[in-house]
């Protein structure tokens, strides 16, 4: 799935390139200041599949006008306790399932003794 014809002439013909991601997702901005009060649209283009959970949170408050700089320009301080992000995994082979899910073959370990099940009287 690539980027539909009409996105791709449009960011030809308006699209000025601000960034990219670790993914490879490029980020794009109006190259003209609008004549009108609103604000200068804003998007991404993915690299592979379209999917909105691949954008990382430092773009997303950019895409979304939170912020004003993008990453790159705000030089943002990656704190030790951050993580890589990864999109969404649901629905692909990566995804996680639960001990005893059918897709981990069925099996749990067996109950420990603190449960009881409900028995109607």
């Amino acid at each position: 799935m690539g980027t539909h014809i009409g996105t791709r002439i449009y960011t030809a013909l308006n699209g000025q390139q601000v960034g990219t991601d670790g993914q490879g997702n490029r980020y794009y901005v109006e190259r003209h200041e609008p004549t009108t009060a609103r604000k200068r649209k804003r998007w991404v283009i993915y690299k592979g599949e379209r999917e909105a959970s691949r954008v990382p949170p430092e773009w997303h408050g950019w895409l979304h006008y939170t912020v004003d700089e993008t990453p790159d320009e705000a030089l943002l301080e990656r704190k030790s306790w951050q993580i890589e992000h990864k999109p969404n995994l649901t629905g692909t082979p990566e995804a996680w399932h639960p001990p005893g899910s059918e897709y981990e073959g069925g099996r749990r370990d067996a109950a420990t003794g603190d449960y009881e099940p409900w028995r109607p009287s």
